[in-house]
This record gives C-alpha cells, structure tokens and sequence, in this order.
C-alpha cells in the first residue's frame, strides 16, 4: 500500500485529495475542494485538515502528486511553492504531471483542451504511439493544424466557444474539471515506477509568459 497525497492549484478553483494506491489501483480517502482565489492562504490548511480526516501524518505519505500546470501563474507558483515546502520537510519525493494529460485521461480521449484566457486555449494533441504535444493555441494556431482530432476533452464552455468554430468536425467531449484526485488515478504507476522529479528542477509548466515578461521587454507594447 503507498499513501499518496495530490495537489492541484492551476485552475480558477483547485482541490488537494489524499488516496490510497495498490499498484496502479488508487482509493481515493478524500478530498478538499479549493477556491482559486484564496490558495495563498487555504492550502496549506487544506492540506493539513486532508490528513487529519484521514488519520495520518504528513510523514506517513509516501509521494505527492503536483498538477505543475498549464493554468494561472499565480495558482501554479503557490502550489508548486507548497509541494515544494512539504516534500523537503518530510522528505516526500514528487511525481509532477501536466493538467491537460490529467483531462485527457479522465475523460478518455487522446487530446484535451482548457481555457486560458486573451481567447486562447491551452492545447493538448494526441501523436501516434501514445505521445502528446501540449502547446497554448488561438484562432491562428487551431487554423493552421492540418489535422485536428476527432474528439477532443474539455471541461470549460470558452474553450468550447474557440473549439467549436475552428474544429467544426471534431467532436467536444465536456467533462468534469479534472482534480486533485483524478491525477492521484492517473500517477500511482508512475510513483510505482519511481518515476520522481528532482525538487531542485522542478518548475510551473506554465505554456505562456506572464505578463512581467512580455511587457517588461524592451519595445514592447503597453497592456490598455
């Protein structure tokens, strides 16, 4: 039995979830849903009310599951930052997986887009032989793939709204926004494997610049 603990803050609400994996069978203990807004100062928390329902300490979790992103910089800077904190006082090691993989995989589709905003998405596109390319996508980029997907997960009416008139022969399949617990579901292999980050390497998976960059940049235009 190892004793998993999941953390995802990329999206505009996040959830942390504590589960139990047997091989690559995970029972989900429980969950705590997150509101973006507030991750700063509710994480932790959560965190520590997660693993007081459960009836375990944080040394007794065997890995953590970080949802590293796409999604908001903020949201991924603190959760990350968290994981982080965790993992180096309990000597915790980390599996970190991309949010897009963890939709795709839920809802049983090759590719899967989320919203991200400035009438974007981020973008996954399943390849032949079970590989994937994550990339942030508009109007231009969806009009300049040859060959969209045939079916493609998501779980937000604006990607819907850029899918829909892009793609008009793929199918949207609408899911639940993916969670803590599903990238538990989709990891436990992986922490089977001992497929682990090195916390030093370990990053926000971000697919766009924030905005410090852009408009910090010599010449750059100034955001209205």
């Amino acid at each position: 039995m190892t004793l998993l603990l999941g953390i995802d803050t990329c999206g505009p609400s996040g959830s942390v979830a504590l589960g139990r994996s047997f091989g690559q069978a995970v029972e989900v203990l429980g969950q705590i849903d997150l509101e973006g807004r507030s991750y700063s100062s509710t994480l932790v928390a959560a965190v520590g009310d997660l693993l007081e329902r459960g009836g375990v300490t944080l040394r007794e979790v065997d890995a953590i599951v970080a949802v590293s992103g796409p999604g908001s910089f903020t949201g991924v800077r603190v959760g990350l930052s968290a994981v982080k904190g965790l993992a180096e006082a309990a000597r915790i090691p980390v599996v970190a997986v991309s949010r897009l993989e963890v939709l795709a995989v839920k809802t049983g589709v090759e590719s899967a887009a989320i919203d991200a905003h400035r009438h974007e998405i981020f973008l996954r596109l399943g390849l032949p032989g079970g590989q994937a390319r994550e990339l942030l996508a508009g109007v231009q980029e969806l009009a300049a793939i040859e060959s969209p997907p045939a079916r493609i997960a998501i779980s937000d009416d604006s990607a819907a709204l850029l899918l829909g008139p892009a793609w008009p022969s793929t199918e949207l399949v609408r899911t639940a926004a993916p969670t803590a617990a599903d990238a538990l579901q989709l990891c436990a292999a992986r922490v089977a494997a001992g497929e682990f980050v090195d916390l030093a390497l370990l990053d926000g998976y971000y697919l766009r610049r924030s905005d410090a960059e852009i408009f910090g940049e010599p010449g750059a235009p100034k955001r209205p």
